[in-house]
């Protein structure tokens, strides 16, 4: 409808409305008594229909645009879902240790989108940087770390416990671990595990080309649950 100007209303309330005129386009109420007057005249009027569509209409605009990022997330989280799902699959399928390493070499890094993956176990009867996976082509995937060898690549302090997941780009000790060979990391998931009792820490590291493929501000939640997946299956083959 229409609001005839030379009908004024009451000075204080005409000043609100000019100060912020959203006190009367985002009020449903008020609008929709605004659209249904009757009797209103004159030459010096204003159409409200066209500013009530341009408010629908970039509403409408904003809501989509809403929609449509929360259901990206819920893509994404689903399909991180399932790629975490696949991988403990395939290493829960492993009937022996050497089965076990080859599915964490060939298959793992393919279904968690990941260009290295690296086990760093820390222990007192190998050489740091001694490969201790099995002979073959996986046989530098497992490295040995030295005591406090997992906080020490991540930053922590030996007497303070690190945190379950960390995100980050990659480090200067990052070649220590992936080596010389492997593509250039330049982002990593770094996973500390806990072994049980009598077996000091260990952690596996994900390791991408992709500078932007792990950060501090991303969820963990899946890593963390994978983390836990992989804890049970090394204390099965390393208990």
């Amino acid at each position: 409808m229409s609001l005839p100007l030379d009908k004024a209303p009451p000075q204080d309330l005409r000043d609100q409305i000019l100060a912020d005129p959203s006190l009367v386009l985002e009020d449903p109420a008020v609008m929709a008594a605004l659209l249904s007057a009757d009797g209103v005249e004159g030459r010096n009027i204003i159409d409200l229909r066209g500013k009530v569509v341009e408010r629908l209409e970039d509403r409408l605009d904003k809501l989509e645009d809403a929609n449509r990022t929360v259901i990206a997330a819920a893509y994404e989280n689903l399909a991180g879902t399932n790629q975490v799902q696949r991988a403990v699959l395939t290493l829960l399928a492993a009937e022996s240790f050497r089965a076990f390493v080859t599915a964490l070499g060939d298959d793992v890094p393919g279904t968690l989108a990941v260009d290295a993956i690296r086990l760093g176990l820390e222990t007192t009867s190998a050489t740091p940087g001694t490969s201790l996976g099995p002979d073959g082509p996986h046989h530098d995937l497992i490295i040995a770390l030295p005591r406090h060898g997992v906080s020490a690549y991540l930053g922590a302090e030996p007497d303070q416990p690190a945190r379950r997941v960390t995100l980050r780009k990659a480090t200067g000790v990052s070649d220590d671990l992936y080596g010389s060979g492997d593509p250039w990391i330049q982002s990593e998931a770094v996973l500390r595990l806990d072994l049980g009792p009598g077996l000091r820490p260990g952690l596996l590291a994900l390791g991408s080309e992709d500078p932007q493929r792990f950060s501090p501000d991303q969820a963990s939640d899946l890593l963390t649950f994978f983390a836990g997946a992989l804890e049970k299956l090394l204390r099965r083959w390393l208990g």
